[in-house]
């Protein structure tokens, strides 16, 4: 049996459909139990547990094969995590607990960049989880394709996708959370020992306008990629109620001078299936009919 956290997202859905696929048990943990009822009739055993309590989440860690770890991602941060480090103090405590021979946790393009930016969270949670004396693998996965779901109404309705991500032009490192999850499953049936990094991305990189091509192709219609100015995003991002937009400020500004990509020589290397094609296409979902 396998324990998967954060099994109600996209990633950690994932994660158990491919286990249970594979004719693998699995261990559903769950913030409250009506969010695990559809796993329940699928067969799951479920295990209420949050990141408030090592407790409950040391027991749903407990006795089985490994362990998927995903730490809930911020959007708001600010400098220093002070709300995110209790959490990764929990996360920490309780698989030393637990002690689950086999760990995979999901990091992040970037978790080796020490120069503030958004993505120091799971850098902090990399390093929390540095003495386990268990096998533990941090999946080091690229930008999420799907992050354009916030661009379908616009793409749709105007033919425009605003991009914080520049040049238009630049390709950058993603991947489909599908193949984050799959692989993660992949990788929990794997043995190893000790502690190992791997980078994860699709077989091509991304840039803007081929987010915008993808969306044209599935909509049928011309979609265009255009810049937000460097200038803008603060206040775009307070609008949008952000009290601390600074580390995204500096996420995005890693991602378009080079700073945040796969540059960790040692690391192992996994390639997803899904093109941007495909996953703006699993975005947009069929065309209407008449």
């Amino acid at each position: 049996m396998f324990a998967v956290t954060a099994i109600t997202g996209r990633v950690g859905g994932a994660v158990a459909e491919t286990l249970l696929k594979s004719g693998h048990k699995v261990r559903a943990v769950v913030r409250d139990e009506a969010k695990g009822a559809p796993w329940l009739a699928r067969g799951c055993e479920i295990a209420v547990a949050d990141l408030g309590d090592a407790g409950p989440l040391a027991a749903a860690l407990s006795g089985v094969e490994g362990a998927f770890i995903l730490l809930p991602p911020v959007y708001d941060a600010e400098p220093g995590f002070p709300d995110m480090l209790p959490r990764i103090a929990v996360i920490r405590e309780a698989l030393h607990r637990a002690l689950p021979p086999k760990v995979v946790v999901l990091s992040t393009i970037g978790a080796d960049v020490a120069a503030p930016n958004l993505l120091n969270v799971l850098r902090l949670l990399e390093e929390a989880l540095a003495d386990l004396p268990v096998a533990v693998t941090f999946l080091r996965a690229a930008w999420f394709m799907e992050n354009a779901q916030w661009d379908i109404a616009s793409a749709r309705d105007q033919g425009v996708i605003d991009s914080y991500l520049q040049p238009l032009d630049r390709q950058v490192a993603m991947v489909a959370t599908a193949d984050v999850g799959r692989t993660a499953a992949e990788l929990l049936l794997e043995n190893w020992s000790g502690h190992r990094v791997i980078e994860l991305e699709a077989q091509l990189r991304v840039s803007p306008n081929q987010i915008a091509a993808a969306f044209a192709k599935a909509l049928g219609r011309k979609v265009e990629a255009r810049i937000v100015p460097r200038e803008r995003w603060e206040t775009i991002f307070r609008e949008q109620g952000m009290r601390h937009p600074e580390m995204r400020m500096r996420m995005l500004d890693g991602f378009n001078e080079g700073w945040i990509d796969f540059r960790d020589l040692h690391a192992l290397k996994r390639q997803g299936r899904t093109g941007i094609d495909e996953a703006i296409a699993g975005l947009v979902g069929p065309p209407d009919r008449i």
